[in-house]
């Protein structure tokens, strides 16, 4: 089934305003016929960005060069990168746009062979370019749906992904590294709330430390530790937002047996303090009983 943006509109985009997905959130997603020489930057995200061309010419300016990018192509904006996109002023872009991120999102993308040194995105045929479109309109045309169905929706958009692009890595070429990774993530996913050591992970999957910290950050694209730091820190957010826990009970959840150890943790991969994370961000009682 094909999704169709409407002739009588130019654009139309949402705002998903759920926080408390962990290995994938959305921010937002829309589409836009934008107008000729249209352009947006320079600027930086916070999150990832994916544009997928429905229509038209424009140039994407990354990496101190320039991208030009046309119907069945896409292009990927990382957090922190500073991009410019402009519109050509002749035929302009019809795109189609998800804002996304989660512990998930950059495994999904390794895999798509798109990253912020390689920002483009080639279908490997026009069928499989239109069903990532129609996945992707597929948010935009539900938005009032239940934030389960879109987040289950945003994941069939990273399979998508991964499954249409022409430069999507081989599974035979790198089966036994992704095994290593996934046992690796399940580990760390079972056992964040033990003090548990790289040492420890790279033994559940039998390797020596020094090679499974290399597979695992050309897999992931982050260390062992960061991972494991933000993987706890992403938890110990989801606690403050659903529970009344008090920090030092939170703290203790997520391994940190010194409360001002955990406090400063949080502080660098969140930016605040936990309890004013918690002032912010807790959910009222309706809400955080049924996730």
């Amino acid at each position: 089934m094909n999704h169709l943006v409407p002739a009588e509109k130019t654009s139309d985009f949402h705002v998903f305003q759920d926080e408390r997905f962990i290995d994938l959130n959305l921010y937002q997603f829309g589409w836009e016929q934008t107008p000729p020489a249209h352009s947006y930057g320079p600027h930086a995200r916070n999150h990832y960005l994916f544009h997928y061309i429905i229509a038209g010419e424009g140039t994407l300016y990354a990496n101190k060069e320039a991208y030009q990018i046309g119907p069945g192509h896409g292009f990927l904006v990382v957090p922190g990168q500073i991009t410019t996109y402009r519109s050509s002023e002749t035929d302009p872009w019809k795109y189609v746009w998800v804002e996304f991120d989660g512990l998930r999102a950059q495994e999904s993308l390794a895999l798509a062979g798109i990253s912020g040194s390689q920002p483009v995105y080639t279908a490997l045929h026009k069928a499989a370019g239109l069903a990532l479109q129609n996945q992707m309109l597929y948010l935009v045309e539900h938005s009032d749906a239940s934030a389960t169905h879109l987040i289950g929706q945003g994941f069939l958009f990273l399979d998508q992904l991964v499954q249409s692009s022409a430069n999507q890595r081989r599974a035979s070429e790198h089966r036994l590294r992704d095994f290593y990774i996934k046992e690796a993530l399940t580990f760390i996913e079972s056992n964040f709330h033990r003090d548990i050591s790289v040492e420890e992970i790279a033994q559940v999957c039998g390797l020596n430390r020094s090679y499974f910290s290399r597979v695992f950050r050309a897999t992931v694209g982050q260390t062992p530790q960061v991972y494991l730091l933000q993987y706890r820190m992403a938890q110990a957010a989801q606690l403050l937002k659903t529970t009344r826990l008090t920090v030092a009970e939170i703290a203790s959840q997520v391994s940190y047996d010194n409360p001002l150890h955990f406090s400063r943790a949080f502080k660098n991969v969140h930016g605040t303090s936990p309890r004013s994370y918690r002032a912010s961000h807790l959910l009222p009682p309706q809400q955080s009983g049924d996730f």
